[in-house]
């Protein structure tokens, strides 16, 4: 849930809704404070404005005793919640409906019955000598009290509906963009990986930005898949080209061969120069090969192919050679039949490849263990060794064309091989993984 939430703050329509909900809430957030604090100050004003109104009444009366009739027969007919009448006659008696009392928190306005208790709420009070007495008016100030609580239910009825609406609409635009984003996303992973036929399934309910950025990696796939064929057609083309002068080289120097002693010196170099010769030619022959299985026309003639009896075969194959070189080959091959559709003659050149590899790069005495099984309703081949291994920084390395490690630069070999095994499983639509056997390499094919 947290990963969901983090990853949902990170959207960009997320971010930009709230950023939207923040900037709208400040500013309705000041305009309200601000038509809160104009109001205010214009029902105070009004207030006071009514207070003198009410002193002025007052003021018309003759004398003292006027003035506190006035004062009494109005305080009758007054609600002391609403305004307070309080004038103190010049020999002290109190005339009104309230007075003016004071302690240590202030003043206060109280009852002139006999409880003497307090009016609740805020007024606003004028007061005046008048005819050697002190008159003293009060309006409530409930009015602007409950201005406050009218103003904060406009702020929760027009803002809180607009920021659950505004979020609401940003995390469906967030999910629906994920949506988008990850199928992008799926699409260039499998144009990291090799595949350059992947593209991105644009969808016409999709936005405008996302279809652009859907057709530019098409159009980027699109281009670098052209590219990559155009070269493969020049590597393919350049390696057939030289594969026929090589080949009649080598027909040459076998010639040369036949009519020079091997005794020689010039026999001996005539030796050297075939066995390069030989190896320039394997170099090609693989860079075709590799170049074949990668354009995926062999898929045009796939079969069912008994993994069972091909790894048996090759078990058998290899074993007088691991017994010349004082290897221990295993083949762990299970009664059960194990089926794919492939190409038996590639499939056939992966394990072939894998135990000349385990043969030629662990020293004698090693143990190979060539196995079958099945996983999770997929085939799966081993080929283990206890030799040295191939270091974890190495191990996409030397899935590359002609790259070879250092300890392995004085053993025969190309530098090809790991580079066709690998194209061929993914011809297959399989994976390889390169793991550690503690000790030695273990290399693992799911098909």
């Amino acid at each position: 849930m947290r990963a969901r939430l983090a990853q949902l703050w990170r959207s960009m329509p997320v971010r930009l809704a709230l950023l939207l909900v923040l900037l709208f809430s400040t500013v309705s957030l000041l305009s309200l404070a601000a038509s809160y604090a104009v109001t205010q100050n214009s029902f105070e004003t009004a207030i006071r404005a009514d207070l003198e109104q009410d002193i002025a009444g007052f003021r018309a009366a003759p004398n003292a005793r006027a003035v506190a009739v006035l004062v009494d027969a109005e305080s009758r007919d007054t609600d002391p919640s609403r305004i307070v009448l309080s004038y103190i006659s010049p020999n002290g008696r109190l005339f009104g409906n309230g007075a003016i009392a004071r302690d240590d928190e202030g003043y206060h306005i109280v009852s002139l019955a006999q409880d003497r208790a307090e009016y609740d709420g805020a007024y606003l009070a004028l007061t005046i000598p008048l005819y050697g007495g002190q008159l003293t008016v009060a309006r409530s100030r409930a009015q602007i009290e409950a201005l406050g609580t009218v103003f904060l239910n406009i702020l929760l009825i027009s803002l809180l509906p607009t920021v659950l609406i505004a979020l609401s609409g940003g995390l469906y635009l967030a999910r629906r963009s994920k949506r988008h984003v990850e199928v992008i996303g799926h699409t260039l992973d499998e144009l990291t990986d090799g595949d350059l036929a992947a593209r991105v399934s644009v969808s016409p309910n999709w936005a405008d930005d996302m279809i652009r950025i859907g057709n530019k990696v098409n159009q980027m796939a699109g281009a670098q898949e052209e590219q990559m064929q155009m070269l493969r057609q020049v590597s393919s083309d350049i390696a057939h080209d030289l594969k026929t002068p090589i080949q009649r080289v080598a027909v040459h120097l076998d010639d040369l061969a036949r009519l020079t002693s091997p005794e020689t010196e010039g026999g001996m170099l005539l030796e050297k120069a075939q066995e390069e010769v030989t190896g320039i030619a394997s170099v090609f022959q693989s860079l075709l090969q590799i170049a074949s299985v990668e354009s995926g026309s062999p898929k045009s003639h796939f079969q069912p192919v008994d993994l069972n009896q091909l790894c048996l075969t090759f078990s058998e194959v290899y074993e007088p050679a691991a017994t010349a070189s004082n290897h221990l080959l295993i083949a762990e091959i299970p009664p059960e039949p194990i089926q794919v559709k492939g190409d038996k003659n590639l499939l056939g050149q992966v394990i072939a490849n894998l135990v000349e590899n385990a043969l030629r790069h662990t020293p004698e005495g090693s143990r190979i263990l060539l196995s079958l099984s099945m996983q999770n309703e997929h085939a799966v081949v081993e080929v283990a060794d206890n030799g040295a291994g191939i270091p974890e920084a190495e191990r996409e390395k030397v899935l590359r064309r002609l790259y070879r490690l250092d300890a392995s630069r004085n053993t025969p070999g190309n530098g090809l091989g790991l580079s066709l095994v690998e194209g061929v499983v993914k011809l297959h639509g399989g994976t390889l993984q390169l793991l550690d056997n503690a000790p030695g390499l273990k290399v693992r094919i799911v098909i």
